[in-house]
């Protein structure tokens, strides 16, 4: 045999061999200390592959349930940008148009006015509006859209409309609050008819008010008082407080259908998806992400970037997106990280999923 020439594994030793998206999700558990991390990966041609690691419930030792249900946050923008895209679309929003034409008098404050955002500006996070995440106090309750408004235009405005960005899910209450003012329905139902039925997201929905609970098999979701805390269970809560910003449940596999649908065409007319994929910088999520409307773009180490969102929330965190091309993958973890090594952890699987040779 000639020197350095080496034997392929034989298939059997591939095959006790995790690949890299396994070895990524045993690590966030065995040396994160992360209770459970799920992941589905979608190739080119549409094959999908689900992973799991971890335990579903710390306090029986279950078993985490392949491509369960999570709280899936942020990645909630996305839906919700999209919708008001579709209306846009349909020559009912128009997306320079400011606030105060669907909403009147409804947006004032110190240094705020709704007549001078645009619903752009919400979609890509450049009005200038506080997030009321920042000053919700401890309680967990219900809250009233207009109660998360409210709380809001209590403080000042961040910066004059169109100067800057900075994340703020108060935007997105606002443009769920102009698509029920538009369509005189419920967001969830809008959601419901113009995304989920559709694309066939079978494992996504948005709960009904005062509705705590995960329908479907899922992992439970921990949190911790402070750092170094002991973990403690979160699954079932009111989750009102994020509603068109951050309220949905869906699988990783869902999501990847999403996003893949997305990209494709199959939810916006072209003009729409363009506008959407227009964006501006967005160092909050990484170094060289950009911000469209509703969606991020995030570099990959193999070149090219992959669009998504991301959610994170009591319980749980969730990572990924599509590319254009058709490949997609999202990961998520059962404990929002505190750490932001083990945060871009999470974030590498996604980007070891994405670069994978086939």
């Amino acid at each position: 045999m000639a020197m350095g020439t080496l034997a392929p594994p034989t298939a059997s030793a591939a095959a006790a061999r995790p690949d890299a998206v396994q070895q990524g999700l045993n690590a966030l558990v065995n040396a994160d200390g992360l209770p459970a991390a799920l992941a589905s990966v979608q190739d080119r041609e549409g094959r999908t592959r689900t992973y799991t690691a971890g335990v579903g419930d710390l306090a029986t030792g279950s078993k985490v349930p392949r491509d369960g249900q999570v709280r899936i946050g942020s990645n909630t923008k996305t839906f919700t940008a999209v919708v008001v895209l579709q209306l846009v679309g349909e020559g009912k929003v128009s997306l320079d148009a400011p606030v105060d034409t669907y909403l009147p008098g409804l947006v004032r404050g110190e240094g705020i006015d709704g007549r001078h955002i645009t619903v752009r500006q919400l979609l890509q996070h450049t009005s200038g509006l506080p997030n009321y995440v920042k000053h919700l106090g401890e309680d967990v309750r219900h809250y009233d859209p207009l109660d998360l408004l409210g709380i809001a235009l209590q403080h000042k405005a961040d910066f004059a409309p169109g100067k800057k960005w900075e994340y703020s899910n108060t935007n997105y209450v606002l443009a769920g609050l102009i698509i029920q003012k538009v369509t005189g329905r419920p967001l969830a139902e809008e959601m419901d008819q113009r995304i989920i039925k559709p694309i066939g997201l079978r494992h996504t929905y948005f709960p009904a008010p005062g509705d705590v609970t995960i329908r479907e098999p899922h992992p439970k979701g921990y949190y911790q008082d402070s750092a170094g805390a002991p973990l403690r269970d979160g699954t079932e809560l009111d989750p009102s407080w994020g509603w068109a910003a951050g309220q949905m449940i869906s699988t990783d596999s869902d999501l990847n259908r999403f996003f893949t649908a997305l990209l494709g065409g199959r939810l916006l007319p072209a003009a729409q998806l363009a506008q959407m994929r227009t964006t501006v910088p967005a160092e909050y999520f990484g170094s060289g992400a950009r911000y469209g409307l509703g969606i991020v773009s995030k570099p990959l180490s193999c070149d090219g970037v992959y669009w998504g969102h991301g959610g994170s929330t009591t319980g749980y965190e969730t990572r990924g997106g599509a590319t254009d091309d058709g490949r997609a993958a999202n990961v998520a973890v059962t404990v929002q990280p505190t750490d932001k090594t083990t945060m871009e952890r999470v974030e590498g699987v996604v980007d070891t999923a994405l670069c994978r040779r086939p």
